[in-house]
């Protein structure tokens, strides 16, 4: 039986030779491709050479043939029998599911792609996923933003910001301007706003609650609030101080007062820290003010709430040491199931004077009510399932690449889009865990004030990080477009530029922050866009747009405001960003002659295409590449030049690295023209192309015949890969023209 074994290798041995032979011409043929065509795919062609080579070899296992007693004898130690293997069946299940496990995470930073078009398709699925990422991300987005919110904002602000504070006046809170206009507001439009207890036939609501606009129920009770400095907090010139005996600095946490004063009683006359109220800091116009204070809460009847307003004022609860004050409260409206957190905040800065500022904050803090909230509660947990996704993709890409990773600015990008997305659904998880605890507490003492000063300023976070997450998912689909040519473009022309770029920023920003400087010590002073030295900045990038008072500037110095707008309009406009167009024009004309140079290659589109073209083949809607260039030559009648056939070809779906390939494949003179021959050679080769394709579809619904094999997990794959590619393999071919599968680049 031993004989009969070496008698089986040798078979093998004498098998294996003669097979490349096979199929020469096909072989000759992929490497006059290669050489051609930049799309060539040399694993293709590997594992082409490989199937055709082999061909069907019967192998067996010395164990698996039967030996004589004899032949036993002869061996000197007998050999262990070997350990079970697992059935071909289960093991090619295990692979494929391996396989599949692993192409879920099958980037391109994580795949070694050998060839153009595998790259390009680890590209296409990155996309499609982040397309889907992007659009659950889009739904969740737009979803906690309606318009619903803007009108609830307005309604509410022309309440308690247009009302006047009287008939004969027409001072709203905006325009408040002393303490007596403060006290005007609380006692007027601050009142009516609060308590909606007559219709407007005059008859008293029967319901013992306050809802504004008759809508919005008012949560609990509202609370005032004022910040105050001590006397003394400031330094009096030694000459002044038999004039001047009260001094009151401006508003710090270590000029802020904490001593009992006026009745000395009551939470209105005594200090409560930050930690008492559950408060936070608060950034104002003037300052950062603490969330401690002395603060009064009013009550849900409008009558008790005016009494309390008019003890505050009577004794003096505002005085010279008064900073700022807090008006707070919180609203619920059932019809679209949303809260309104309100903030009115008057400043009193040490020139005298005040100034007021605003907070409304829609919010919606409780969730799945409606159909169209648990749908967004589905989107939630896929896009906590792309997240996870996500994390552990970059996880690997990072274990592969290590630091080398986050050289590049997209991998960077990665990473803090997923952290983002992190933070944002913490945020919302403690939002969500702390609505139901505060409304629980409201619900048992209504006569409380509702703290939701914490979920204002989470919400105010967490609207901030959607928004910069969506801004920067968005600029993610450059990574993608920039594989097309023409899209590449502009990240090429930026990259290159961005030396020159730099330094004419350096050069700009020179001149701009000079006359930044200039406008904001000539007119600080007296002009309001030029008070603060950022305001100045802003003002100048306004100018630049067009957007500029000259009037006002003009007026204030009648030779520097001229002189100062005039060269700087001159310099900056006519000249710098002038410059600026010319750097980004000239580079960009670069860029463009120098892609126009390049050698085209298969972009994104053109797989797009291909495979587009491959489904309509085999559902038969639409004809072969091989049918279309027939239909070419038959029209062509004489000669045919590349142009005729590039226009008749990219009428029909084809791509200029396919039209190039088998033009090139058949001018053998390099005239640009088909000549008669050329064309019979190339009918003729199509036609056997044509006859290749007929077998293949004949086979496909033929069970397996005796000289079938089954192939390999790797073969099927590649042949999935390149579904036409297989005929040519399984026969040889006796012209030099180009065949279907080295047509499809």
């Amino acid at each position: 039986m031993a004989g009969g074994l070496e008698q089986l290798e040798l078979g093998q041995l004498r098998e294996s030779p003669s097979s490349p032979s096979s199929s020469p011409l096909s072989s000759c043929s992929r490497q006059a491709w290669s050489r051609d065509n930049p799309g060539f795919e040399a694993e293709a062609e590997e594992d082409g050479a490989k199937a055709a080579g082999k061909g069907p070899v019967l192998q067996m296992e010395p164990s698996q043939l039967p030996q004589e007693s004899g032949e036993a004898a002869e061996s000197p130690l007998p050999s262990p029998p070997p350990p079970p293997s697992p059935p071909p069946r289960r093991l090619a299940w295990a692979k494929g599911w391996a396989r599949r496990l692993r192409g879920l995470w099958g980037t391109r930073l994580m795949e070694e792609t050998t060839t153009r078009e595998k790259y390009l398709k680890s590209v296409l699925r990155e996309l499609i996923t982040y397309l889907m990422f992007l659009l659950v991300l889009s739904i969740l987005s737009y979803g906690m933003v309606s318009s619903n919110m803007y009108y609830y904002t307005k309604a509410m602000s022309q309440v308690f910001l247009d009302t006047p504070i009287s008939k004969m006046e027409k001072i709203n809170f905006k325009t408040l301007s002393t303490m007596e206009d403060f006290w005007k507001f609380t006692e007027g439009p601050l009142l009516d706003g609060l308590y909606w207890d007559m219709w407007y036939n005059n008859k008293t609501v029967t319901e013992n609650r306050s809802f504004i606009y008759h809508e919005n129920l008012l949560l609990g009770i509202p609370r005032m609030r004022q910040l105050k400095v001590r006397n003394g907090s400031c330094l009096i010139p030694e000459d002044l101080q038999d004039e001047i005996k009260d001094c009151y600095s401006v508003y710090s946490v270590g000029n802020e007062d904490t001593a009992p004063f006026g009745l000395r009683n009551g939470t209105a006359w005594t200090y409560s820290s930050e930690k008492d109220l559950h408060g936070s800091s608060y950034w104002g116009l003037i300052a950062t003010y603490s969330g401690g204070g002395y603060y009064q809460d009013l009550s849900k009847s409008r009558e008790k709430t005016s009494d309390l307003i008019a003890g505050l004022k009577n004794n003096l609860w505002l005085d010279r040491g008064t900073r700022a004050t807090f008006i707070d409260f919180s609203v619920y409206n059932a019809n679209i199931n949303l809260f309104c957190i309100v903030r009115l905040l008057v400043e009193f800065p040490p020139t005298g004077g005040l100034l007021t500022s605003w907070q409304f904050q829609p919010v919606k803090l409780i969730h799945y009510i409606s159909t169209f909230d648990f749908f967004l509660a589905a989107c939630e947990i896929i896009f906590c399932l792309f997240i996870i996704y996500y994390v552990v993709e970059e996880i690997l890409e990072i274990h592969i690449h290590r630091l080398f990773y986050f050289r590049s600015l997209w991998n960077c990008l990665d990473v803090l889009i997923i952290l983002l997305s992190v933070a944002a659904i913490g945020i919302n998880i403690y939002q969500t865990s702390a609505v139901d605890r505060m409304l629980k507490e409201l619900l048992e003492n209504q006569n409380s004030f509702p703290n939701f000063e914490s979920l204002s300023y989470w919400q105010t976070q967490f609207n901030s990080i959607a928004a910069i997450t969506m801004f920067f998912v968005w600029m993610k689909l450059f990574k993608f477009i920039n594989f097309n040519r023409t899209m590449s473009q502009l990240s090429s022309t930026m990259s290159r530029c961005a030396k020159d770029v730099l330094g004419f920023a350096i050069m700009f920003f020179i001149i701009f922050l000079a006359y930044a400087q200039l406008a904001y010590l000539v007119f600080g002073t007296q002009v309001d866009d030029f008070s603060t030295f950022p305001d100045s900045i802003f003002t100048q990038f306004r100018i630049l747009l067009g957007d500029f008072d000259f009037t006002e500037v003009e007026e204030t110095n009648r030779i520097l405001g001229p002189v100062y707008f005039t060269t700087f309009v001159f310099f900056m406009f006519f000249i710098l960003l002038n410059m600026f167009l010319a750097i980004i024009n000239d580079t960009y004309s670069e860029v463009k002659s120098d892609m126009a140079q390049q050698k085209s290659e298969m972009e994104l589109s053109d797989l797009i295409k291909k495979e587009y073209t491959k489904a309509m083949v085999k559902l038969k809607l639409k004809k072969t590449p091989v049918d279309d260039i027939s239909e070419s030559l038959r029209q062509s009648g004489g000669k045919l030049n590349f142009d005729e056939l590039r226009q008749n070809l990219k009428g029909k779906g084809h791509t200029d690295a396919e039209i190039e390939a088998i033009f090139t494949k058949y001018d053998q003179d390099g005239d640009q023209e088909l000549t008669e021959l050329e064309h019979q050679q190339m009918r003729d080769d199509l036609e056997k192309e044509r006859e290749d394709l007929d077998l293949d579809r004949s086979s496909l619904n033929r069970p397996l015949s005796g000289r079938s094999f089954p192939r390999s997990l790797d073969d099927s794959e590649e042949d999935d890969d390149d579904d036409s590619g297989h005929s040519s393999r399984r026969r040889g071919s006796s012209s030099s023209g180009v065949s279907y599968e080295e047509f499809q680049v």
